[in-house]
């Protein structure tokens, strides 16, 4: 991976890293001191809850990629050590999925006149959910590389004995 790749990579993370962290801290801020009444048009203090849940598991992607990104650049990602970093992401990405579906949830009683909402929002945590898997799909390419890797390892140590 060339050093712009990972400088632009690392820049958006930082930008929008730094973004999400201002959203949750006003949010926060908003619940504590109640300046933001409800009018009862729809919940808006489980969405706001939901909603720095939802921004916190994309935050801890972010991290888990700054992480890799800073593997790739080392040369170690293909170790096991990665593993713990992608284990981490498909799980916060599940976790998102489930906001979203909370989110959905506690929109549908809004929606009855029109539950097409409804099922578009279902839809995109399907979506959501699809993400999860194609990183386990990844998960499972890294898996096979760093056994091939370990193998290599192991084939050019032999090859070294020998020589």
């Amino acid at each position: 991976m060339g050093k712009l790749t990972v400088g632009a990579l690392r820049a958006v993370l930082v930008v929008v890293l730094t973004g999400t962290v201002l959203v949750q801290a006003l949010m926060v801020w908003t619940l504590i001191s109640g300046n933001d009444p409800e009018d009862g048009s729809i919940p808006l203090t489980p969405l706001r809850v939901i909603t720095i849940l939802g921004l916190g598991s994309a935050q801890v992607v972010m991290v888990c990629v700054w992480r890799l990104v800073t593997m790739v650049r080392s040369g170690t990602v293909f170790s096991h050590a990665a593993f713990r970093y992608v284990d981490v992401m498909i799980g916060a990405i599940v976790s998102a999925a489930l906001v979203w579906f909370a989110v959905t949830a506690i929109n549908a009683p809004g929606q009855r006149e029109d539950p097409g909402v409804t099922v578009i929002m279902s839809g995109i945590g399907v979506a959501i959910l699809g993400v999860a898997l194609m990183v386990l799909v990844l998960r499972m390419l890294l898996a096979q590389a760093v056994a091939r890797d370990v193998e290599a390892s192991r084939m050019q140590a032999e090859l070294d004995e020998v020589i």
